[in-house]
């Protein structure tokens, strides 16, 4: 839109259809979108104007939300979502609280997808070999990139705090600070629009998919999340500084209501690939202290700072839905006083692999969930999974190398 046209609040719409748009670009006819195809409007969130670090030309851009032409909420939108579970601790006088740590890898281009991603050249003159975890060579092989990036989330309003070389090849962790689940969900969206769109100017590619490369880690978003009182006190803590019932409720909630929105945190065929066992990726929904082999980890901190770290969403969940999901299971957990199991101690890979093992299973699992449509709204839900059913359909079609490698010379 002309920045004339955004001044003067000119009304920008678009086809409602937009949300039932497969990642292949497919559209559901599920009967929950109306057959009309009617016009949403888009209602930007002036607070979130920026300019545009990665144009080369003078360029801003805005975070809308989106109504319906009557002003009734979308209910297909995620940051609407999102908004209506924090207004629902509002109510109760409650502020969520919450932080996520993005993993991602930066490949060299790839112009055909039958070819496996590998690492890009970097200012010695070969991709990187072997396990560099926290490497500072690593952190500055691709120095131009990165010096960039970091100009650019701070251009965007994007608050980081640590960034690391994780385990993988070419594989990265940068941490968002904790705030208001939606402007941070904000930030974490940018976050990857702008890493892709500064990695191609690099000749390189940021990407988010849970697991991207055979033999390498796979790429998470973890969650942290808090909660406190109108007086700003985490409710997770007692005044003596040990944890509080309402922190093991909450608990509670993460362990009931998860399993049921599996595919909210592990969206694609390719995100289940990523839950191997002894991998730092959890398998299952046990908690334990500071123990990286639970789904649910508590971090060693300040009873001020006590929190909780959902380490099931992959790197390739919409943050505004991902967030939304967690939140609205623990705030379920405080209200129905759940009681959650036992902390664990040890090997967290032990206790099983009771999380949905595939597609298929977590597809099926949120579609019959009461829950899941309870928490997240009936609408949302069934539209959600019409698009993933449709998804799942496309990805059959296609005949994979591993197919054409072993059964092809013998089956």
């Amino acid at each position: 839109m002309p920045a004339h046209s955004f001044a003067a609040a000119a009304e920008l719409r678009i086809a409602e259809a937009i949300n039932m748009q497969a990642i292949t670009g497919e559209y559901s006819y599920d009967p929950v979108f109306p057959d009309a195809d009617p016009d949403v409007r888009m209602v930007p969130d002036y607070s979130t104007i920026k300019l545009v670090p990665w144009s080369s030309v003078p360029r801003a851009m805005a975070i809308h939300d989106c109504t319906q032409l009557n002003g009734d909420t979308c209910e297909f939108n995620p940051r609407v979502i999102l908004k209506q579970v924090v207004e629902r601790y509002k109510a109760k006088g409650l502020t969520p609280v919450v932080a996520p740590e993005i993993e991602f890898y930066l490949t060299a281009a790839n112009v055909d997808p039958n070819q496996a991603l590998v690492s890009p050249v970097s200012r010695g003159g070969r991709p990187e070999v072997g396990q560099s975890a926290y490497s500072l060579n690593m952190l500055n092989e691709l120095a131009p990139f990165w010096d960039e990036f970091r100009d650019a989330l701070d251009i965007l309003g994007v608050v980081s705090d640590t960034w690391i070389h994780e385990s993988g090849e070419s594989q990265y962790e940068i941490n968002l600070m904790h705030g208001d689940p939606v402007d941070v969900a904000d930030q974490a969206f940018l976050f990857k629009y702008a890493a892709k769109e500064i990695a191609i100017k690099h000749g390189i590619n940021a990407v988010f998919m849970a697991k991207p490369i055979s033999g390498q880690a796979g790429s998470s978003m973890h969650i942290h999340q808090s909660v406190v009182d109108a007086a700003g006190k985490n409710i997770f803590s007692n005044a003596d500084g040990t944890e509080s019932a309402l922190f093991r409720h909450y608990i509670g909630g993460l362990q009931a209501y998860i399993p049921d929105m599996m595919m909210i945190y592990a969206p694609f065929i390719n995100s289940y690939r990523r839950f191997v066992e002894n991998s730092q990726a959890p398998v299952n929904l046990q908690w334990g202290v500071d123990n990286r082999t639970a789904g649910l980890r508590i971090p060693i901190s300040s009873p001020a700072a006590r929190r909780v770290e959902n380490r099931i969403a992959g790197a390739d969940a919409n943050p505004y839905l991902a967030i939304a999901a967690t939140l609205a299971a623990g705030l379920a957990g405080l209200e129905e006083g759940l009681t959650p199991s036992e902390p664990i101690v040890g090997n967290g890979y032990e206790h099983g692999h009771d999380l949905a093992r595939g597609y298929q299973a977590s597809l099926a699992q949120m579609t019959n969930s009461a829950s899941a449509r309870r928490l997240l709204g009936a609408n949302f839900v069934q539209g959600f999974v019409s698009v993933k059913e449709l998804e799942y359909q496309n990805f059959l079609n296609e005949i994979s190398a591993w197919e054409r490698r072993y059964l092809a010379p013998q089956a």
